[in-house]
């Protein structure tokens, strides 16, 4: 069996550490409330399913082993995160929140889950991470404990993100009240996503 413990004590480490996945969902918290926090905490957390899936049927380690395959999906991620700095940086903030309607949730819940399984980095990880807490002599199978591991790195995230989507929503009532920091968060916001899209593009 897997040492659960240890493996959640890791996770949470790992999930609470700054990246691209917590900014975002910071951002939605802050520019539509704690709903769409929630919601986007929920969509990183549904695209950790993907990354166990392709961990525990190998497909990672075929990722891994060509080079044009996973370039190619390195810059898919960097260019859907230059798009999302793109969009923060032509917003105007959120002064003009009232005067256009904010995205529905099924569209942040989908950008969220498509931001997160694009990322090979993730991918990459967990085929590293997963196989160190299984016991490949347990009574179980190996592929049943990457799903089970996979599946409470999936939980975790969930509780630590909406805890980041919900503090960021309770900013974003604050920034209402003073538009033009909101206006400074967005372009501020906008470079950090462009910034890590390029570092992704341009990291082996």
């Amino acid at each position: 069996m897997p040492n659960f413990l240890l493996f959640l004590a890791a996770s949470v480490a790992i999930t609470v550490a700054p990246g691209p996945d917590n900014l975002q969902v910071l951002a939605r918290g802050i520019s539509q409330g704690r709903a769409a926090g929630l919601v986007a905490a929920l969509g990183f957390a549904a695209g950790i399913s993907f990354h166990t899936t392709l961990a525990a049927l190998g497909v990672a380690a075929l990722l891994r082993s060509s080079p044009m395959a996973f370039e190619a999906v390195k810059l898919a991620g960097a260019a859907y995160l230059v798009w999302i700095g793109i969009k923060a940086l032509t917003s105007r903030g959120l002064a003009t929140a009232h005067e256009r309607p904010s995205q529905p949730l099924s569209t942040v819940f989908r950008q969220s889950v498509i931001g997160n399984m694009l990322n090979p980095k993730v991918t990459l990880f967990f085929i590293v991470f997963l196989p160190q807490f299984v016991n490949p002599h347990g009574g179980q199978s190996v592929m049943l404990q990457m799903f089970e591991l996979g599946a409470l790195f999936m939980l975790q995230t969930v509780v630590v993100f909406s805890i980041f989507g919900i503090g960021a929503g309770m900013i974003g009532a604050w920034l209402k009240r003073r538009p033009r920091v909101g206006v400074w968060l967005d372009r501020l916001a906008g470079a950090t996503f462009i910034a890590l899209g390029i570092r992704v593009a341009l990291r082996d």
